[in-house]
């Protein structure tokens, strides 16, 4: 007779080697102790879940480790450290201002971990302030580097009479007219502070002795580094140039006697602040959906702040006054030891030398879509599969513009997540228009700070006569779907493209993404139905092919598993291999444990936050969890499912997270071709999980280890085993053709 174990009696502390200090351990809560023979497994026990924040976390300490790897190109390490900073800005943003609210609230609620608000901004704090030190300590030791290979970023103390007097002109002539000095005194209330700003706190002195305070925000309008003597000479020779840069801030304070004539500048000190951008958005009460993203967009500047960083040089003085007026406690203060704001590094990176950067590579087109123009005729004749950014996003552009002008086409439909600026896809639909086709096209104007962007073309979009759909109340649409109606002879065609990423042509060239071309009349009946679900009043959950959240998604892969754990138990050697960039949902998480436990090998590939603790035995012992941070952002999700033999594969937007089952709109498809599931078996997932250059693999710790090969055994690195495919067996992309003035 099996013996129940309760969750006090199953948790303990983890007795596990990895250094949780140093690589993202246990987050707090304590470790499952292994389950015994006999013993009923509590799935709900906290000790079987990982902190989703500090998940996110040790995701950021992952790129970290990019930078401090001197096996990357020196300005593609300095790119991971820029890439570290701007995580961890939306982190604060989002994530932690989330959990400020809440504790300030005096909520309670513990997560699945067993984790409450403030337990879990205790560990976020504690892991931060690692990661900040690890990373300016990186910065520094790249310094040498960087001057060994002519790039000098100078204190402006050091700078030699030459470059001051080309500091100074420079400030003259560009910075002083730009610079607003804020005062602060009983007359002048203190300034605003906007969110992500870089400062200068000043401290002045009048004739009469007496000292006043004063705030003057570092324009992020201009270059963050000025460069004293740009790099020139003909291509190939400017690795030879030597190239000196200096700190915008430190320009700044070389010259603040210019903005306080007749005072004497005591001191100046920048800071940072980072402030609270998750606005909320009341849909039931909004008549008007984009007036209200336009306002919180405008309010986000203003949210309350949830982090000050300043030097470790800054006074208790100055500090005390900056942390009263903008009402910080001291463990939202941040002392470092380098430049405030990493994400500013992204400017080294620029800088035109392409030897320290990766190769340079040009997508290639699969053969099938070269050798025509008839993009309708190709998908005709079979569905076209496209893996970004090694085959190119050309294909994807051509489809909608050739939509726009083909004298066939009656319609468009499109979902719109993010497009990005200069959206060469809105510009397709926009010609679809002056055309006279029927567009339509979701936007989704609650993708988290791409508002501003997708309010511009939505606008656009109306004034041109497109019929733009915002949403749906308490829901974002999060999948990547365009469907394209043509009359051909006596009947209507539908072509339709879905996919794992978002209609921008400038992250096709950086994330990883999978899309379909298909004309498939199972999925071309489901697509109209969705975008009658999107634009207008159905009901209808019956989908033949499409697994569609929130409406039978859950359901339908829950079964999917359920499937599986069924062969497993009629042993057929179940077998599930999962992509995704968060594994976070309790419910599917549980399953999967399940799953293991009868036996079902697991192989899951979690770029980002994983909350599932592998290797617990008894629980999850045929789990194994590995990530990979490479040059280009997985961002694809893929469900392969062994089926006993009869695989199976979807793929499309959602990730396991609940917002993206319950509470966003996303697709996941299948892939019907068996050639094609034998590619992303073989040609993809395989190859993902016997990388063992960037591959990390989750210990039951929560820690990541590198994959390494054996003595002898062949190095293989995923990313760029695909490019290398890609540059052997397929057509380079044509250069995009200008188009004419009219």
């Amino acid at each position: 007779m099996s013996k129940s174990v309760t969750p006090q009696q199953r948790v303990a502390k983890e007795n596990d080697a990895a250094d949780p200090e140093r690589q993202g351990g246990t987050n707090g809560a304590a470790a499952a102790v292994p389950a015994k023979m006999g013993e009923t497994v509590d799935l709900a026990d906290p000790g079987l879940y990982l902190n989703r924040e500090l998940s996110l976390l040790w995701f950021q300490r992952r790129v970290l480790e990019e930078a401090l790897d001197d096996a990357n190109p020196l300005l593609e390490r300095m790119k991971f450290l820029a890439i570290l900073g701007s995580n961890l800005d939306e982190f604060f943003m989002v994530r932690v201002a989330g959990l400020v609210a809440q504790a300030d609230a005096g909520t309670v609620d513990v997560t699945p971990d067993g984790m409450t608000p403030r337990a879990q901004l205790v560990g976020i704090r504690r892991e931060v302030k690692r990661l900040f030190k690890e990373a300016h300590r990186c910065f520094q030791e790249l310094m040498p580097v960087l001057q060994e290979h002519g790039i000098f970023v100078q204190e402006y103390a050091e700078l030699k009479d030459a470059q001051v007097r080309t500091a100074r002109k420079y400030f003259e002539e560009t910075i002083f007219p730009v610079l607003t000095p804020l005062a602060f005194d009983p007359g002048r209330p203190f300034p605003h502070i906007s969110n992500l700003s870089l400062n200068l706190a000043v401290l002045i002195k009048d004739p009469k002795g007496g000292h006043h305070f004063a705030r003057v925000k570092v324009p992020d309008s201009l270059p963050q580094l000025v460069l004293l003597n740009p790099l020139q000479g003909k291509p190939g020779k400017s690795a030879r140039k030597r190239c000196d840069l200096v700190w915008l801030e430190q320009v700044i304070t070389g010259h603040l006697c210019a903005l306080f004539p007749g005072m004497e500048v005591v001191e100046a000190h920048p800071f940072h602040v980072t402030r609270d951008a998750d606005f909320s958005i009341q849909e039931l009460e909004a008549e008007d959906l984009l007036e209200t993203i336009e306002e919180g967009v405008r309010q986000r500047r203003f949210g309350s702040v949830v982090r000050l960083m300043v030097t470790q040089e800054m006074p208790p003085h100055i500090l005390e006054i900056l942390k009263s007026n903008l009402e910080v406690e001291d463990r939202d203060v941040y002392r470092v030891a380098g430049p405030l704001s990493l994400k500013r590094l992204m400017e080294i990176y620029q800088l035109d030398r392409k030897e320290l950067k990766d190769p340079p590579f040009a997508p290639a087109v699969p053969p099938v879509l070269a050798k025509t123009t008839d993009v309708f005729g190709a998908i005709r004749d079979r569905n076209i599969l496209l893996h970004h950014p090694f085959d190119s996003f050309q294909p994807v552009i051509e489809f909608l513009r050739k939509a726009a002008h083909d004298p066939a086409v009656l319609a468009i439909k499109s979902c719109l997540y993010r497009v990005g600026r200069n959206s060469p896809v809105v510009e397709a639909l926009l010609e679809a228009i002056e055309e006279e086709k029927q567009v339509a096209a979701l936007v989704e104007l609650k993708a988290r700070f791409d508002e501003e962007s997708n309010i511009e073309w939505a606008r656009a979009m109306e004034k041109a006569g497109v019929h733009v759909v915002y949403g749906l109340v308490g829901l974002k649409i999060h999948c990547k779907i365009a469907l394209v109606v043509r009359k051909e002879g006596g009947r209507m065609m539908r072509y339709v493209h879905l996919s794992t990423g978002n209609y921008n042509a400038v992250t096709a060239h950086l994330y990883t993404d999978i899309g379909l071309f298909t004309c498939d009349e199972d999925i071309a009946d489901d697509t109209t139905n969705l975008f009658n679900y999107l634009t207008g009043y159905s009901s209808k959950v019956d989908y033949k092919k499409l697994l569609v959240a929130p409406l039978n998604l859950r359901q339908r892969f829950e079964s999917l598993i359920e499937r599986e754990i069924e062969h497993a138990r009629e042993g057929r050697k179940g077998h599930l291999i999962f992509k995704m960039n968060a594994l976070v949902d309790v419910p599917l998480i549980q399953l999967l444990y399940r799953a293991s436990q009868a036996g079902v090998r697991i192989q899951l590939l979690v770029r980002g936050i994983c909350c599932l603790r592998p290797e617990v035995p008894g629980v999850s012992d045929h789990i194994e969890v590995t990530s990979i941070v490479g040059r280009f952002l997985e961002h694809s999700r893929i469900y392969y499912f062994a089926n006993g033999g009869d695989e199976e594969i979807y793929i499309g937007s959602a990730d396991l997270m609940p917002r993206n089952i319950d509470q966003r709109v996303e697709v996941l498809f299948p892939i019907d071709d068996p050639d094609m599931v034998r590619r992303i078996r073989d040609q993809v997932l395989a190859i993902y999980l016997a990388d063992n250059v960037k591959a990390r693999r989750m210990t039951g710790s929560g820690a990541y280890v590198r994959k390494r090969g054996g003595e002898g055994k062949k190095r293989i690195e995923a990313q760029e085993w695909l490019l290398e495919k890609r540059r052997g067996s397929a057509v380079p992309a044509k250069p995009k053709p200008k188009r004419s003035a009219d």
